[in-house]
């Protein structure tokens, strides 16, 4: 599916649906949107508080009308151990939609049931997204 970037909100919406399990992975080389893509969806999902990156924190929580929307960003972490540490595992259980930036950094805590949205840049506004679920 190939979006312009001025469209995003409406690229999130109609990606929804398609998100088949609440943890979904993230790709795309830095720059991509992938944070902003995020954003988006979770304003889509009810969010109404400021999103931003979780590049120190490495997770933020959002309130949403139902459940939370959480998304880390894995990119500082040196190891798995780091991710366990903060209790990665207890957030992807919990039902919540977990959003995962930089996936690559956690691959066997990654669960089995999951969605992937690989970002590819095609100029300075257009991209391309390709949604797949995982599923055991």
């Amino acid at each position: 599916m190939q979006y312009d970037l001025s469209k995003i909100d409406q690229i999130a919406a109609d990606i929804i649906p398609h998100l088949l399990h609440p943890v979904v992975l993230f790709k795309g080389t830095l720059g991509a949107g992938k944070t902003t893509l995020i954003k988006s969806l979770a304003k889509q999902l009810g969010v109404e508080d400021v999103i931003s990156s979780p590049t120190f924190s490495l997770v933020n929580e959002y309130k949403t009308p139902s459940l939370p929307v959480y998304h880390f960003d894995m990119y500082r972490l040196n190891n798995e151990s780091e991710a366990l540490d903060f209790g990665v595992e207890e957030y992807f259980d919990s039902g919540s939609y977990c959003f995962v930036e930089w996936p690559e950094q956690i691959p066997s805590l990654i669960p089995s049931n999951h969605c992937t949205i690989d970002i590819q840049i095609d100029s300075h506004t257009k991209r391309t997204l390709i949604i797949s679920n995982t599923q055991s």
